[in-house]
């Protein structure tokens, strides 16, 4: 059976049998000396690892947005900072769940729960259910590359804004832009 696929393979592939039996050994060496740099505990499922799906649910909540929020503001004013919640019970309406998960390759799975009460339309408490992260360290937190650049300057200092180039004059004004004459058919019979 092996020696008719052999030979199947021979008659598709110009190369003389013994240039194919070099080859099929080749690869059989090479595949043998990978696998003794693997530990013996280790088994193939265990070296190979699939593709997981990222998964992010909830907002992000962070130090900063919480800082922003004071008791008393509207329910509007609150939806504005932490956007809109996970979970409003239709039977707790004075409840907002702000629930955040997320699960990444390369990352620490990560689960936080705030909770916002409401009295009538004015916020009346805000519970973290502890430290929320700040805005950068949540994104290191993240980071599954882990990329130690410093992020790139969004703004210019005035001395860049003053080595800037004013752009050419042109030498002759372009004429003023005049609308074509149209006359246009009666919108009515006449």
């Amino acid at each position: 059976m092996v020696s008719r696929a052999l030979d199947a393979v021979m008659s598709l592939i110009s190369f003389p049998r013994q240039h194919l039996l070099l080859i099929s050994m080749a690869w059989a060496v090479a595949g043998l000396t990978g696998c003794s740099s693997l530990d013996p505990s280790d088994t193939i499922l265990s070296v190979v690892t699939p593709y997981k799906v990222e998964i992010v649910q909830g907002n992000v909540v962070t130090q900063e947005q919480v800082a922003r929020i004071q008791t008393g503001m509207s329910r509007a004013q609150v939806r504005d900072i932490l956007g809109s919640p996970l979970l409003a019970d239709v039977f707790h309406a004075d409840r907002w769940d702000y629930v955040f998960t997320i699960r990444r390759q390369g990352a620490e799975p990560q689960r936080r729960s705030i909770v916002a009460m409401f009295d009538g339309e004015r916020l009346k408490s805000l519970d973290t259910g502890g430290d929320l992260p700040a805005e950068v360290a949540f994104v290191a937190s993240i980071d599954s590359n882990k990329s130690t650049g410093k992020a790139p300057s969004l703004a210019l200092t005035p001395e860049q804004i003053q080595s800037l180039k004013p752009p050419p004059k042109s030498a002759q004004a372009a004429p003023p832009a005049v609308a074509p004459d149209r006359v246009y058919p009666p919108l009515e019979p006449r």
